[in-house]
């Protein structure tokens, strides 16, 4: 390392501070429900209705066939390049790379003024497809770990149904009964202690005791807690608080993981034949996002006509973000692990740094074309019925 030369030897202390972290505990029950709680909070649940068959899909179909296209071009590309990485972890990768950040987004698209059916597609379809991804990943994470032998492909989709609306239900009666507590409250600080009791309390109760998916429960729960909150039935100052709290958390762990995956890298060797390799991942997932979007789009298209640049602008506008590193620092210490997260940092730093600053332009070169798009999918199904 460089900054040995210099009579620094950080590499041992490195070594002894991430052996120090449970990664697996702290990031899955941790440091991802925060993450969720956020951008749930940031969603308007009555927009995001209007939108629910393409997000639907999106977050589904989508998400499965990202993870599907990931995993085959990856192993195949570890191969050439001399990794040998079994097939499972590069699903694992396709995965954990699948998630995309609903906040970045929306922060750019409110600045252009975007129309609001634009903003709900990706919003709504980059906080699902974090719980969906997460879902799946948990499942692939079983096998790798030797919680399960083998994959059964019916049990497994009865498995990602339980999770998925099981998290559902619970996130309903989770949102709920915090609206319910927090309705009366006028002092920021309770109320926002209140919030913070749901998530880690909740997120616990949902994965340990009910096991249905947390991610979900949180991802639910921060809707419908957003909701309530635009009904402007809670003080606007107490409304102004829980949300700059919430968008705070958010910016404190995206950059606390960008730390931990920069120190992880450190104890990394790669030469310099296999960091081309792992750059050609790049646009591997920029593909892989195209033909995810894309293909649900062209059979949505016979209830809608969407307008021919949605696509380009969900595939760029799926920048991937603190989701993705949480869930390569959660994989247990391995070869395979130190190439995903090589992979992890490579496609995360190439988003925020290419996608996110690019994505503003193309957006306000598109808006003209976008305010033609016809009426939602709902208001065409009345019409053919």
């Amino acid at each position: 390392m460089l900054i040995n030369d210099f009579g620094v030897n950080i590499e041992s202390h490195v070594h002894r501070l991430l052996s120090e972290i449970d990664f697996s505990t702290t990031l899955l029950n941790g440091v991802l429900s925060f993450m969720l709680f956020a951008g749930g909070l940031q969603v308007n649940i009555i927009e995001l209705r209007k939108q629910r068959l393409v997000v639907g899909v999106l977050a589904t179909v989508g998400v499965i066939l990202s993870t599907w296209i990931i995993g085959i071009m990856t192993y195949y590309l570890c191969q050439a390049a001399g990794f040998a990485i079994p097939m499972i972890y590069c699903f694992l990768f396709g995965a954990l790379i699948s998630p995309t950040d609903p906040i970045a987004v929306l922060a750019i698209l409110k600045r252009v003024a975007a129309p609001k059916s634009l903003e709900m597609k990706i919003a709504g379809e980059s906080l699902f497809n974090d719980g969906v991804s997460i879902v799946m990943f948990l499942m692939l994470l079983g096998i790798v770990n030797g919680s399960q032998d083998h994959i059964n492909m019916l049990e497994a989709f009865l498995e990602f149904i339980r999770q998925a609306f099981g998290g559902i239900l619970v996130g309903l009666a989770l949102g709920f009964i915090l609206s319910y507590l927090i309705r009366p409250v006028s002092n920021g600080e309770v109320a926002i202690l209140l919030t913070l009791s749901l998530v880690t309390g909740g997120y616990m109760l949902s994965d340990s005791l009910i096991q249905v998916s947390g991610p979900i429960v949180m991802v639910v729960a921060g809707l419908y807690l957003g909701n309530f909150m635009s009904q402007n039935i809670m003080p606007d100052n107490t409304i102004r608080q829980i949300n700059g709290f919430w968008r705070i958390i958010d910016e404190i762990f995206n950059s606390i993981l960008f730390v931990l995956i920069g120190l992880e890298l450190l104890q990394i060797r790669l030469n310099l034949e296999n960091i081309i390799y792992v750059l050609w991942v790049i646009p591997i997932t920029l593909f892989s996002r195209l033909i995810s979007v894309g293909l649900p789009i062209i059979i949505l298209n016979r209830f809608k006509e969407f307008s021919p640049r949605l696509t380009l602008l969900l595939t760029w506008g799926g920048l991937r973000g603190g989701v993705c590193i949480a869930l390569a620092l959660a994989l247990p210490a391995s070869k395979e692990r130190d190439v995903i997260l090589t992979m992890t940092y490579a496609v995360v730093l190439f988003s925020i740094l290419v996608q996110g600053l690019t994505f503003k332009g193309m957006v306000k070169r598109f808006i003209p074309a976008l305010r033609l798009e016809s009426k939602d999918i709902e208001d065409d199904l009345e019409r053919y019925r």
